[in-house]
């Protein structure tokens, strides 16, 4: 993110998309870059606090609860989805995640043929924290505007406060109690 003449955040993404969709797609991220090491705390903006991911971050809930527990109100995912990938799980992820954490979701999203060998999916969009999409762009170039309203997201988290209900206490913990693991 950049503030007049200086840097204030570089977020690397922590989860390198390596996939092998048979007759599809075949992807392997990891053959040419390196993942990052790191989940950065909330960028401060005008809009709000920015909590950092890209792409493939975007199927990982844990970065989003994270980034929530560290005070995000606005997730970003800038992403080059591709078509059978993102037609089938671009939307109702962006939506996962924006109800999950209570916060708005902005994924900006390449559209089209970007490789020689990969067309993206596009449809960029921004849900609200009640996990409704309040702006989309459907096929090709576009752009699209959405009111990021703090006062509405923190009525959302009053009146369903589920991260005072959250069990850290119980998370990993699965067949601690004698239950033998399933097979």
């Amino acid at each position: 993110l950049l503030s007049p003449g200086r840097l204030v955040a570089a977020y690397r993404k922590t989860h390198l998309c390596d996939v092998e969709l048979e007759g599809r797609v075949t992807m392997k991220e990891s053959s040419f870059t390196n993942p990052g090491t790191e989940i950065l705390a909330p960028v401060s903006t005008p809009a709000g606090k920015l909590g950092l991911s890209i792409c493939y971050d975007l199927r990982f809930p844990e970065i989003s609860l994270a980034l929530r527990r560290a005070g995000a109100e606005i997730l970003t995912y800038p992403s080059a989805f591709t078509i059978p990938t993102g037609s089938a799980h671009w939307e109702v992820l962006l939506r996962a995640r924006a109800i999950e954490s209570q916060c708005y979701v902005v994924a900006a999203a390449q559209s089209g043929k970007n490789h020689e060998s990969r067309t993206s999916y596009g449809h960029s969009l921004v849900v609200d924290p009640w996990g409704a999409v309040v702006a989309q762009c459907r096929e090709g170039p576009g752009l699209c505007y959405a009111e990021i309203d703090l006062d509405y997201l923190h009525r959302v988290r009053r009146e369903m406060p589920v991260q005072g209900h959250r069990r850290p206490d119980l998370y990993g913990t699965v067949g601690a109690a004698g239950l033998a693991p399933a097979p």
